[in-house]
């Protein structure tokens, strides 16, 4: 039987504290994206504002204002970018992890150790090469460039989290779908492939975050470009408006709509795919 004792009220208090103090970063954003220029300096920075005011949002997203032709080009290049990343990751990442998996012959296990060793080293030590080669096949400076870098530097991540799930999901699948006549390729996107939805929620919300928010990449790689993603539009902000925070935190906000908007879709599978559960 449960008892409420102190020790249990003392968690809570601690749990409470430790919310509030994760949550206090947000509040700041969120009371100084509706402030005032001269508000935001001379009130505490946790204090609501004292008028509410849209005006920071209306500043960045008219058609009149200078800075909205730059937040609404950052903000296509990356939900171009980051849908693209994801697309390929997802396919790719599942067909490579399934071949891995289902392989009876030794490469599959050196193949996949091979993924392994990619996701531990740190992407920044192979950025000279990798802008080498980019601008030797025309890939600096397109978004579309950025999505076949972004594939290539997270295709491991994709199919060792693909890969768990394969290796739980029973053969029985796989082997009443040949009896029934279907060929390999029905056999894979109508049959395997649906039951990996939650892995799939996964890999789409853990590489999209990472898509999303990178801003060392798309600086290196786009910079000067108009494809520029949000993170690297919010930088030139920074450097540009210098003590306007006010405007810099409606920035922020708007660039946290749409992955917002995205895990709230797709919330579901990811606490599946952590889970390790293989139905939705």
């Amino acid at each position: 039987m449960f008892r409420y004792t102190k020790r249990t009220l003392i968690i809570e208090i601690l749990t409470i504290l430790a919310t509030l103090a994760m949550l206090l970063p947000f509040w700041i954003l969120l009371v100084g994206a509706f402030k005032t220029g001269p508000e935001i300096l001379s009130s505490s920075a946790v204090a609501p504002p004292a008028s509410p005011t849209a005006d920071n949002f209306v500043a960045l997203l008219s058609p009149e204002s200078m800075q909205s032709g730059n937040v609404f080009a950052g903000l296509a290049s990356s939900i171009t970018i980051t849908a693209g990343s994801i697309l390929c990751l997802v396919v790719l990442g599942a067909l490579a992890a399934y071949a891995l998996t289902r392989s009876t012959s030794r490469w599959g296990n050196r193949a996949f150790y091979v993924f392994l060793v990619a996701i531990i080293l740190p992407t920044q030590l192979g950025t000279l090469p990798l802008y080498i080669g980019a601008r030797n096949l025309g890939l600096v400076g397109s978004p579309w460039g950025m999505v076949v870098i972004y594939t290539g530097m997270l295709l491991p991540l994709s199919v060792f989290l693909y890969s768990n799930f394969f290796r739980r999901l029973p053969r029985e699948y796989e082997e009443a779908a040949i009896i029934d006549g279907a060929n390999r390729f029905q056999l894979f996107f109508r049959v395997v492939f649906p039951l990996m939805a939650p892995a799939t929620g996964t890999v789409s919300i853990l590489a999209g975050l990472i898509v999303w928010n990178d801003f060392f990449t798309a600086l290196i790689f786009l910079n000067g470009t108009p494809y520029q993603t949000l993170p690297v539009v919010m930088y030139s902000f920074v450097g540009s408006l210098v003590s306007q925070w006010n405007l810099i935190f409606a920035v922020v906000i708007i660039s946290m709509i749409p992955i917002l908007v995205f895990y709230s879709f797709a919330q579901k599978k990811f606490i599946q795919g952590f889970a390790g559960g293989l139905k939705g």
